[in-house]
């Protein structure tokens, strides 16, 4: 089962937001996706869940265009979770689970049993069992984040998209989220901008620079003292742990900035 994006386009108002982007996942494998805000991840992942249709190029899910499968047949397939979810509907963590069971209703329903174990696993997955009777306007902005992607882990996908999914998350959080999803059968595509996140839980990455790509490939491959300046705008210090993994240090900014702050009181 495959999800990818063949030199994809695509502009909105006027304004080229991808060009010429072309995204393939093995089975299975987890995959970042990098870049500045407004380098085009977002709308990556809106192309690949068949949200938005690419002006040029195609998005395919197991060689078809995804313009031309069903939106249930999708959603039984490829669940999104977006940067921001809110709602005014008074419902409960375990209504907005519940949800992710929607696309394997049929004409008779669904079969309650499997409904539940996957729900309860989805739950239990995100750490927010405990809280599936709290209302959703008394959570917090990370423990709402968490019920979503229990919401998509219900629905039992084969491709899993994030979008920022670490945000409004404190450290714990970030780490068992993102442990979670890399043991996971899924084939995934995370939007990050946490650069040492991205090369402890990414199988490879993709770094994007003004909608198009400017470097694929492991972590280790990836992540460069140069490409951070030339992306980033910053300076760094990369270094290689024992397990393989590189991390970025980040240096503090130029002095002029330093200064234009003012003095330290």
């Amino acid at each position: 089962m495959t999800l990818s994006a063949k030199d994809v386009g695509w502009s909105r108002d006027g304004h080229l937001v991808l060009d010429g982007v072309t995204v393939v996942a093995e089975r299975g494998e987890t995959v970042g996706l990098l870049g500045p805000n407004g380098s085009g991840k977002s709308s990556l992942l809106r192309l690949l869940a068949g949200i938005a249709a690419p002006d040029t190029g195609t998005v395919t899910l197991d060689d078809a265009d995804i313009r031309t499968v069903r939106r249930r047949q999708i959603a039984r397939r490829v669940a999104m979770v977006d940067q921001h979810a809110h709602t005014d509907v008074d419902v409960t963590v375990l209504d907005v689970v519940r949800l992710g069971r929607i696309p394997h209703r049929g004409v008779f329903g669904s079969d309650p049993a499997v409904d539940d174990a996957a729900i309860q696993k989805a739950l239990a997955g995100t750490g927010m069992s405990e809280r599936r009777g709290r209302a959703w306007h008394t959570l917090s902005g990370g423990e709402r984040q968490r019920a979503q992607i229990a919401r998509a882990l219900a629905q039992e996908p084969e491709h899993l998209l994030l979008d920022e999914p670490t945000n409004h998350l404190d450290i714990q959080h970030q780490l068992e989220i993102l442990e979670l999803v890399a043991g996971l059968r899924t084939t995934s595509f995370i939007a990050l901008h946490d650069l040492n996140l991205a090369a402890m839980y990414c199988d490879r990455l993709v770094v994007l620079q003004e909608g198009r790509i400017v470097a694929t490939g492991t972590p280790l491959d990836v992540l460069t003292e140069d490409l951070v300046s030339d992306v980033y705008k910053v300076r760094s210090t990369v270094s290689t742990g024992p397990d393989g993994v590189p991390s970025v240090h980040f240096h503090r900014a130029p002095q002029h900035l330093a200064d234009w702050c003012g003095p330290r009181t």
